[in-house]
């Protein structure tokens, strides 16, 4: 000790031995505290990832369902628009008939 006090020489040298442990332990204790944010850090980033590939999963089924729900109404989209053509169809013939019906008839 380089300057004599009153308290004994025990206490002083354990109270400077356990501020240069502290003081030596500080960069050990920031890099593991650095380490420690990195390592939430990056289990957040694979956790929104994760997240992600859920969610585009998702986005996949749905499209695929809608696809395929309208690759099978294909055929009664077809049938419809046959049986409205069908159905349309003697609409001219109609016309004709009743047109040529009428000319029948003499003018006076």
């Amino acid at each position: 000790m380089a300057y004599p006090t009153a308290v004994n020489n025990q206490i002083t040298d354990a109270v400077t031995q356990t501020n240069v442990k502290v003081l030596a332990e500080a960069p050990a204790v920031a890099i593991a505290s650095l380490f420690q944010t990195m390592a939430h850090s990056t289990g957040i980033l694979f956790e929104n990832a994760t997240s992600a590939q859920q969610q585009q999963n998702t986005l996949s089924q749905a499209a695929a369902n809608t696809g395929v729900m309208q690759i099978y109404s294909v055929d009664t989209m077809a049938d419809a628009a046959a049986t409205e053509k069908v159905s349309q169809g003697g609409v001219a013939d109609n016309l004709t008939s009743l047109l040529s019906v009428m000319n029948s008839f003499p003018r006076g």
